[in-house]
């Protein structure tokens, strides 16, 4: 018992040290398992970096009957799936979020709309329903008035 533990704490120390001395950033000296997931890794960069635009456009009815037509896309990292797919399943919860917050406006603030303004509230309302990552920026396009007769 004695030389068996004396071999497993020898087999440690020599482990600690060549742990130390081997620099970071070499290739492991064995693995075990296919190597399936390495492809995967060395196509994505961790600066792969797409827009989100699944939320569409936007035809947000507004008080006086007319209506607000605005697409919202904002970046993010492809690396990370599980926010990923997260964004994907908020896509509803998104749409409601923007949709609350302008219909909330009178129509006479959204002639002269302070879009800057508009951005960071969707923005922080985004990021309050999200749990595995944040968004950093909102782009806005298409953002048009139509007026009912």
């Amino acid at each position: 018992m004695l030389s068996i533990a004396g071999l497993i704490i020898f087999i440690l120390v020599i482990g600690s040290i060549f742990a130390f001395i081997r620099p970071l950033d070499s290739e492991p000296l064995f693995s075990l398992g296919r190597q399936t997931g390495t492809a995967v890794s060395s196509t994505l960069q961790s600066d792969d970096i797409r827009i989100f635009s699944g939320l569409g456009r936007l035809r947000i009815p507004m008080a006086d009957s007319s209506a607000l037509i605005l697409t919202i896309a904002f970046p993010y990292s492809a690396v990370d799936f599980a926010f990923s797919e997260e964004l994907a399943a908020k896509v509803e919860d998104f749409r409601m979020i923007a949709t609350d917050y302008f219909s909330s406006l009178p129509a006479s603030a959204l002639v002269q709309i302070d879009e800057e303004t508009a951005k960071s509230e969707i923005l922080i309302r985004y990021n309050e329903s999200l749990r595995l990552g944040k968004i950093e920026v909102l782009y806005f396009s298409d953002m048009m008035i139509i007026e009912a007769y």
